[in-house]
């Protein structure tokens, strides 16, 4: 069964929908509440959903807008259920981000960022360049500041974000990232595996990570 996605205005988001967003996470490591999600249809615009027929298979709270006349599309919380196809339903939330930032932004290049505490969920950026940060690359001051600027937005405080790993330190609170795991997390790369290695994912930790979509590249999604 194909997958399907829709975006939406966060405003058109009903209770018995955020009841559905709860129960796809309840039982993982990020167990979203109602009232978590609730609050996340007051930070974000879009809610972008992916189902199999009638039922939820994941979803992303986004932003689509301009930083410093940079285009970016900002990833909020989510969740992609853990079925066999979960790669897929990942893939499908993508790809409509980069469908609506063609849309938007066409001819120019454009950054995406997420907040993760997994290192599955670099899997987002699979079509993407020049992801920050990766192993064995040392973060230039500007990249560093699309960290910060990140986190600015994510609202988290100066004080509990360190630019040069971009991990943010939680403070024992549900932490607003893309839930995300790997149908088989042996095959993670260990430099993903140790990047993500020193979150406390029971405090709260998490990691911000961002990657350009290139002109060209978004072109393929514009139909």
């Amino acid at each position: 069964m194909a997958v399907e996605v829709e975006s939406r205005d966060c405003t058109a988001v009903s209770d018995a929908e955020l009841e559905a967003m709860a129960d796809l996470c309840a039982d993982g490591p990020n167990p979203f509440t109602v009232g978590f999600l609730s609050k996340q249809t007051e930070l974000w615009v879009l809610l972008t959903e992916a189902r199999e027929g009638s039922r939820l298979r994941g979803y992303v709270f986004s932003t689509l807008e301009r930083i410093g006349g940079t285009p970016v599309v900002i990833l909020g919380a989510g969740s992609v259920a853990r079925t066999a196809r979960r790669g897929t339903v990942l893939q499908a939330l993508v790809a409509e981000q980069l469908h609506r930032a063609v849309m938007a932004f066409p001819d120019e290049d454009v950054l995406l960022g997420v907040r993760m505490n997994d290192p599955a969920t670099f899997e987002v950026f699979k079509v993407l360049t020049k992801v920050i940060p990766r192993p064995g690359h040392d973060a230039n001051g500007e990249e560093r500041a699309w960290g910060r600027r990140l986190a600015k937005r994510y609202g988290i405080g100066t004080s509990n974000y360190d630019a040069r790993s971009f991990t943010a330190t939680g403070d024992g609170g549900q932490p607003a990232v893309l839930d995300y795991e790997a149908l088989r997390p042996e095959r993670i790369p260990a430099a993903l595996v140790e990047l993500a290695a020193p979150l406390d994912r029971r405090r709260g930790d998490s990691l911000i990570a961002v990657a350009w979509a290139t002109a060209g590249r978004l072109q393929r999604y514009g139909d």
